[in-house]
């Protein structure tokens, strides 16, 4: 079934034409778990099934079921098959080797003084990457390449902090920063509201501001909060 159809087979009540590749793909196959269509034991089709189902690339639907799988509905096996594992969102969201809820304990700790430190001593090459970052993510209208670039946003933060441990801890995070932002983006449409956040920090590291540069990252990642929230919540 083509992602053109008006209805996919669980027959969700939005619009697919508003939405993203990725984002109808993952909202048909949620809501055909959600109902029963898809019952908690089935193995879903294979990802080349699935693309000529929908009407979409292989990639499109990877993205789709890492976040089924992020949201706890279903688990991939290397060699066997996704399978469905729940029909109701899990109490927390798993990112790659970390939980949303160990970067939401953990990621204040880092990532707002990171922010303070690199409006202090960022050169002027750091600032202009971060620049030039926000700029393509600005205009970028692939979900899978916005989300890689939002990781790098937040990693170069930490390296223009000047503080390795900093760096090293983001580096290491990252991954799970990208499953998180991508799972985000298409169940809590957080793509826009991030771009903004995003200008306020930079915005805030090229005035030199501290104060303002840690304000800035932690409304981010308090609004990401927010979010999960709403997602773990429903």
């Amino acid at each position: 079934m083509n992602l053109s159809d008006s209805r996919t087979a669980g027959q969700p009540a939005f619009p697919l034409a508003r939405l993203s590749a990725a984002e109808a793909v993952f909202n048909a196959i949620r809501v055909d778990i959600e109902s029963g269509l898809v019952p908690v034991g089935s193995k879903l089709s294979s990802e080349a099934t699935l693309a000529q189902q929908y009407g979409v690339s292989r990639s499109v639907i990877r993205e789709a079921l890492r976040s089924c799988t992020a949201l706890g509905l279903t688990v991939t096996k290397t060699g066997k098959g996704t399978f469905v594992v729940a029909n109701k969102v899990a109490n927390d969201l798993t990112l790659g080797q970390y939980s949303a809820r160990d970067l939401t304990e953990a990621r204040p700790h880092i990532e707002i003084p990171a922010a303070g430190l690199a409006a202090e001593r960022r050169t002027d090459e750091e600032l202009d990457t971060l620049r030039q970052i926000m700029a393509a993510m600005a205009t970028e209208t692939d979900p899978e390449s916005w989300v890689a670039l939002d990781s790098t946003f937040h990693a170069a933060i930490a390296r223009a902090s000047g503080n390795k441990v900093f760096e090293s801890v983001v580096a290491d995070i990252r991954d799970a920063l990208a499953h998180q932002s991508e799972t985000l983006n298409m169940v809590a449409d957080r793509q826009h509201a991030s771009d903004i956040e995003h200008q306020h920090i930079l915005a805030a590291i090229e005035s030199g501001s501290a104060d303002n540069a840690r304000t800035a990252m932690a409304r981010h990642l308090e609004a990401v909060g927010q979010a999960l929230d709403s997602i773990l919540n429903k």
